[in-house]
């Protein structure tokens, strides 16, 4: 079976977990501080923030951002269902908004038409490592005086005109899930050039302890500490990024190249200005392919081709967003690329010979 996902892993990273191990210190400690240091570097930013996960660093985001009950905050349907659920943890209303067709992203005419009196924030998202338009986000954002969270736990080390992932919003989170291109099996991160936020954050992450060494507290917060087991995991996979970037954005590539030629398949948009990390390949299934998307993706299964359908169902159909009065109809893009899309491998793991194997599942069928 090719998978697909597989972490980057050797055995730097287990030698960087036993050596925690060994030091008596596994909680967060001098590793979290080191990975935040370094983390901020790689995104440009000026502070960043370990938690443990890409759920975690969204909840904290929000609640740093100073987004409160009934307050609304504008979004996409057509991400992973903690996008939207972080939202209503603040006990805030997503404002879901429609997306590209070409970008699977938010589309920032949709935003403009969304926003009310209520709104005080827009949570994007980089789908599939793909950084979404933020030149005509932020502007947007800056005329309606919003705040920007910027969902790029699936973006980590894309790259937009020159600008690092995790530098688009006025605070943003990412994920170390062990799907994701860097991983320590769990883990998130918020980034932001906010004095203000990132403190903020360091409390919300420790139920709002203000010293480790002493119990005092500023107010509500959660256990989302990293562990310096995870962070020495991280510390290994940073300096293996660039590596596991080119090796997506190459095997991405050579897919495209062979599946872009099959009729009724729609392979990655993907622009020159560098913001694709691929943390998924995803294509579309036409209506004119020979197969439905459904029964391709069991087809490749069948072939001992792993896949995934990311996602069968916008978040605004799932029954307790559907309560703010969401319908069938009411973002019509994400419902249909939700019958569309489909994923394949794509990490820096397979081998020629798989791709080819991959690429021959299809020409097969023609």
């Amino acid at each position: 079976m090719i998978p697909i996902a597989k972490p980057f892993l050797d055995d730097n990273e287990i030698k960087a977990v036993s050596e925690v191990l060994k030091s008596g210190t596994i909680a967060q400690g001098p590793k979290v501080r080191e990975l935040e240091e370094k983390f901020a570097r790689l995104c440009g930013t000026k502070y960043a923030v370990a938690v443990n996960s890409g759920t975690a660093a969204l909840h904290t985001s929000l609640h740093v951002a100073g987004i409160k009950k009934n307050d609304e905050v504008v979004t996409t349907p057509f991400t992973f269902i903690a996008t939207a659920n972080t939202i209503l943890m603040q006990q805030a209303k997503p404002g879901f908004v429609d997306i590209d067709e070409e970008m699977f992203n938010i589309d920032p005419e949709k935003i403009q038409e969304r926003i009310n009196k209520k709104t005080k924030a827009i949570v994007t998202v980089d789908l599939y490592g793909k950084l979404c338009k933020y030149d005509k986000i932020g502007k947007i954002a800056e005329d309606n005086n919003l705040i920007v969270v910027e969902d790029a736990c699936q973006s980590v080390d894309a790259e937009l005109n020159g600008k690092k992932a995790g530098n688009f919003g006025n605070i943003s989170a990412f994920s170390f899930y062990g799907t994701k291109n860097i991983t320590s099996g769990e883990g998130g991160m918020l980034t932001t050039n906010s004095e203000e936020y990132a403190e903020n954050a360091k409390l919300f992450r420790q139920h709002g302890r203000s010293k480790m060494t002493s119990y005092e507290y500023r107010g509500l917060g959660y256990n989302y500490r990293a562990t310096d087991i995870s962070a020495a995991i991280l510390l290994e996979q940073l300096k293996k990024i660039s590596v596991i970037t080119k090796k997506r954005i190459e095997n991405a590539s050579y897919l495209s190249e062979n599946l872009g030629k099959i009729s009724g398949i729609k392979v990655p948009d993907v622009k020159k200005d560098g913001s694709h990390v691929f943390h998924q390949y995803t294509m579309r299934v036409l209506e004119d392919f020979k197969l439905s998307r459904d029964e391709l993706n069991e087809h490749l299964n069948k072939k001992g081709i792993g896949t995934g359908i990311y996602y069968p169902k916008p978040l605004h159909l799932l029954p307790h967003f559907k309560k703010f009065g969401y319908k069938e109809g009411d973002f019509p893009i994400a419902e249909k690329l939700s019958n569309e899309v489909i994923s394949l491998p794509v990490h820096p793991n397979l081998t020629k010979e798989q791709l080819d194997y991959i690429i021959n599942a299809f020409e097969e069928l023609e």
